[in-house]
Order: structure tokens, then sequence, then C-alpha cells
């Protein structure tokens, strides 16, 4: 299963650097988006180099979910292709 890195999560004066908002392929509802709590999530770099997060909970009511990593990643990496297994 894929999805796009969407965002940083973040508030009115806070980002959380290595928290991302992510948009799942296939999954357009909070039920389904609660359903890959847990999952691992891995994103890849040009170089090769895999950071690996996990999927904490859903965000919002349209299927996105909040990943952390426990390394951040790039700014570069918003928008770019993450695999979640």
């Amino acid at each position: 299963m894929n999805g796009v890195i969407k965002n940083y999560r973040r508030g009115k004066n806070t980002q959380h650097e290595n928290q991302y908002v992510i948009e799942v392929d296939g999954v357009e509802t909070k039920a389904q988006a609660s359903g890959l709590t847990g999952k691992k999530v891995t994103w890849v770099s040009v170089g090769n180099t895999k950071i690996v997060g996990k999927v904490m909970a859903p965000h919002g009511s349209s299927g996105a979910v909040r990943a952390k990593f426990l390394k951040g990643l790039p700014g570069q990496a918003i928008g770019q292709r993450v695999s979640v297994q």
C-alpha cells in the first residue's frame, strides 16, 4: 500500500518535525484510516537510504493518517511517496 506525505503535523505555533500527515491510496474514511494504526511506514531516498516510521492515528475524517518517524525526514520528502505495510 502506498501513500503521499502531505505535510508536517502542526498547529498554529508548533511544527512537529518528526511527525507527518500521510494520505494513503484507497483510504477515504476515518474508520479505514484507524485500521492502519501501528503499521510500518517506509520512505526511501534517492540514494536508497530507508527511514522507517509508524502510523500513530488517523488525522481528520478524510482518511489521512499521522505517522511518526524516529529521525525526522528531510524537507524534500514532503510530496513524495511512502510505502505502508
